[in-house]
């Protein structure tokens, strides 16, 4: 029989560690099925929107587009490129990456190698010479190489955990983005709503001082009485006061406006200081269905990221209570430095490395610990998709409920307005009483103001039902929130 070398069972050795590469602790992710994602719940509808002014259309990347309005637009493309928030968003974004790119590199070929030249006094004792050594050059060259197997699946976990942490900023980035998106239109439209009403109120206040003027020459000519005049006089004096209320909230949209773009407020385009009508939508808002939506919303995204990187660090903790198993090779020359390369100095080797710590003191608690987290993790993603329909109706029902206001507040200004016409100059040709024209002049000004307060009022809860939707992060357009290059999106589901 012949006798089996050593040598075999040590060359084959690697083969058998590389056969158990294959090996995988663990769950694989997916989205699990008792998640809410996956009711119906969160798959039909939203509700409410069959009885709102929206269509069913899917919503646009760039909505604010639908006012037609060039300086919002240019405004929205300046803050995208100039936003602090998503300086920060694009820094977060860039580390994220570089992590990834940490987690990838582990495992797998590594090598070293070393050169030291020294004149040295060795001790003779640490080789069992009980005598003074001479003082010699001493030289140490070598190189050493290895090969980690992941025979368990750290390293791939800790890849894939890496990448959904990535996933999971992006999402961040997203949401940084709709938000900067939407309070850029919000100040915007807060800033033009407060010059309309300002202009509404401005022109009420004309209007009142025209019927002062107006009974303080009746009065002169014996038709009217001191007290009509007060009484007109007090009127004006109450619209007056409400000017300042209304430039001060101009010039607080205008702050909000010039921080977001990272300017000072004197610096604004001309034409955003100067608008004086809110712009206005020229279709009905499109809101899609509650499927597309979750699929929209960065936090809902967030969210299932970190749920599948909670996931992949389960297996992480579990590896750590198993050996770590490398391959390895080195070859090197250490001696006097003037028998270097020599037979005497000469030394190689090769063979695999075992490496296991144990007790594996508290690694099962972090196995526990590890798997709490994820469920924890579960329990805020189904709160996310609980919440983004929520918002969503809230915001739509906001939105309706306002609309209707100021469109009946339209009508009760189009119904008030001819007959205090009418009672003004039946006043003027001495047929109705003061009273009548101060009464009829108070509801006109006060319903004008009104509507301008509803109109809006209408125009925010539109902004807000915009971001409720969770559009405006794609990246379909030239400005982008970081200069990581492009990666795919991924879906609500993980891989």
């Amino acid at each position: 029989m012949t006798r089996r070398s050593p040598w075999h069972s040590i060359a084959l050795t690697p083969l058998t560690l590389a056969l158990g590469a294959c090996i995988t602790l663990g769950p694989n992710y997916h989205v699990p099925h008792e998640a809410v994602v996956n009711a119906q719940l969160a798959q039909g509808p939203i509700d409410g929107a069959d009885h709102a002014p929206v269509s069913q259309l899917g919503v646009p990347a760039n909505w604010w587009q639908l006012y037609d309005d060039q300086t919002l637009n240019a405004l929205v493309q300046e803050a995208l490129k100039t936003n602090t928030d998503l300086r920060v968003a694009a820094a977060n974004l860039a580390r994220s990456r570089a992590e990834v790119d940490v987690a990838s590199a582990q495992g797998g070929f590594s090598g070293n190698a070393t050169a030291a030249v020294q004149r040295a006094q060795e001790s003779g004792e640490q080789y069992l010479v009980f005598e003074k050594l001479p003082v010699e050059n001493l030289g140490n060259l070598g190189f050493n190489v290895s090969y980690e197997f992941d025979l368990f699946g750290k390293l791939k976990r800790g890849v894939e955990a890496a990448r959904a942490d990535d996933d999971a900023v992006e999402a961040a980035a997203d949401l940084a983005r709709i938000s900067v998106v939407a309070d850029v239109v919000q100040a915007y439209v807060e800033s033009c709503s407060a010059s309309e009403e300002l202009a509404v109120a401005q022109e009420s206040l004309r209007l009142q001082k025209e019927r002062v003027a107006l009974t303080k020459r009746l009065r002169d000519a014996g038709r009217g009485n001191q007290p009509d005049v007060t009484r007109g006089q007090t009127q004006a004096d109450t619209l007056a006061a409400n000017i300042p209320r209304f430039e001060g909230r101009r010039r607080l949209a205008e702050y909000q406006l010039a921080m977001l773009l990272a300017r000072a407020p004197k610096d604004l385009p001309p034409a955003a200081l100067a608008c004086a009508r809110q712009p206005r939508l020229k279709q009905p808002i499109p809101v899609g269905d509650g499927a597309a939506l979750l699929k929209r919303r960065p936090d809902v995204r967030e969210a299932e990221r970190q749920l599948a990187a909670s996931t992949a660090r389960i297996v992480v903790a579990m590896a750590e209570m198993y050996p770590d198993v490398s391959f390895g090779a080195g070859v090197g020359t250490v001696g006097l430095a003037g028998d270097l390369f020599s037979s005497k100095t000469n030394s190689w080797s090769f063979g695999p490395l075992i490496s296991w710590t144990f007790p594996v003191n508290g690694q099962r608690e972090r196995v526990r610990g590890a798997e709490a987290a994820t469920a924890g993790a579960l329990a805020h993603f189904d709160g996310v998709v609980l919440k983004a329909p929520r918002e969503t109706q809230s915001s739509l029902a906001t939105y309706v409920a306002d609309d209707r206001g100021a469109e009946s507040l339209r009508t009760a200004y189009e119904s008030a307005k001819q007959p205090g016409d009418e009672t003004h100059r039946l006043y003027a040709a001495g047929r109705e009483p003061f009273l009548s024209d101060l009464d009829a002049t108070r509801t006109l000004t006060s319903v004008h103001g009104q509507v301008a307060a509803a109109e809006g009022q209408v125009a925010l809860d539109q902004v807000r039902l915009f971001l409720a939707l969770g559009g405006s992060w794609e990246e379909d357009t030239p400005q982008n929130t970081a200069e990581a290059p492009a990666q795919p999106k991924r879906s609500v589901g993980g891989d």
